[in-house]
């Protein structure tokens, strides 16, 4: 199949971490967020990744001419910011396959499965078939409402507190058939607003819910819990998991790092103290400091005596 990944965004929210360097590019334990976003597709299913970006595209594009897929990867770049309709539009134009398609948030961190999805997808005969979540408070996302047969029959765009007619949100992943995406408008438009209401009331869109975890890696906090997401379920090839934290290198047991996850050749003394935190390649963390819920970049370093809780430090910087 061939699949489109939705990374257009200039990861403010992760800044100073995302100054001159693409968010999908960011680590996630042994490999960057991009990457995890794709794996969640068995590799046999792919035959082309198409990557909708309009930020860091010359990163992401060296990124993979040194990295060898069994699959085929195209850049698609927006020049200006086309909204998820307009990008996924765009890049629709490089798909070589009648068929489905599958369509990916660039920033999310999930266990959904996509060979039931596609099941179902087929079973139910869709034009478009959403991944679905369960949240208690869903007026942040898109809610749909989805009925006994497995269709989905109304679709809400971030509604109004207490309007929401379900707690099922569209969980970022798609599978929509060529024919409608070659209908895409190229403008700027929102594929949530514009596209699936109108596939919804036809009676074509099909969702399915699944379990399990469903983390969106766009803030600090929620890009340490993605981190953790992928700790705690072992979505990692190398390195060591001690204590629910995972060193990149091989290291002795450090019982003052707390569900942390540490690069390689990272220098942590004794007597810190780190929870909750992402420390990535070749930052220094010094004596007697007390890290919280925070970011650490690469080549930083933490200064003697330093308490910080819930901060970004940004790569190379010292504190």
């Amino acid at each position: 199949m061939e699949v489109i990944v939705l990374v257009g965004g200039f990861g403010t929210r992760l800044r100073p971490w995302t100054e001159n360097r693409a968010k999908p590019l960011l680590p996630i334990l042994d490999k960057n967020l991009l990457e995890r976003v794709i794996e969640v597709i068995p590799e046999d299913l792919i035959s082309k990744v198409i990557i909708a970006a309009g930020y860091g595209v010359e990163q992401i594009e060296e990124f993979f001419s040194k990295k060898d897929t069994s699959y085929e990867v195209i850049i698609s770049t927006e020049n200006e910011p086309l909204g998820t309709g307009g990008a996924v539009g765009l890049a629709s134009k490089n798909l070589t396959k009648d068929g489905p398609v599958i369509v990916l948030n660039g920033d999310l961190i999930s266990s959904v499965d996509i060979k039931s999805l596609l099941n179902h997808h087929y079973e139910k005969e869709a034009k478009a078939t959403l991944s679905l979540w369960e949240v208690e408070d869903p007026s942040r996302f898109g809610v749909c409402d989805l009925d006994n047969d497995g269709y989905i029959r109304r679709f809400q765009e971030k509604p109004d507190p207490g309007t929401e007619f379900s707690n099922y949100i569209n969980a970022g992943c798609v599978i929509i058939e060529k024919e409608i995406l070659d209908n895409f408008s190229l403008e700027r438009h929102s594929m949530e607003r514009v596209v699936f209401p109108t596939i919804a009331e036809s009676g074509q869109m099909a969702g399915l819910l699944f379990t399990g975890y469903f983390v969106d890696a766009g803030t600090p906090q929620s890009y340490i819990e993605a981190v953790q997401t992928c700790i705690d379920n072992d979505r990692f090839n190398s390195g060591k998991k001690i204590n629910q934290s995972w060193f990149a290198d091989d290291v002795e047991k450090m019982e003052s790092v707390k569900r942390c996850s540490i690069g390689a050749n990272v220098s942590i003394d004794p007597s810190a103290s780190l929870t909750d935190c992402v420390v990535l390649n070749n930052a220094i963390i010094g004596k007697n400091t007390f890290l919280d819920s925070c970011l650490i970049g690469e080549g930083a370093i933490i200064k003697d005596g330093i308490v910080i809780s819930e901060e970004v430090i940004g790569h190379r910087a010292t504190r």
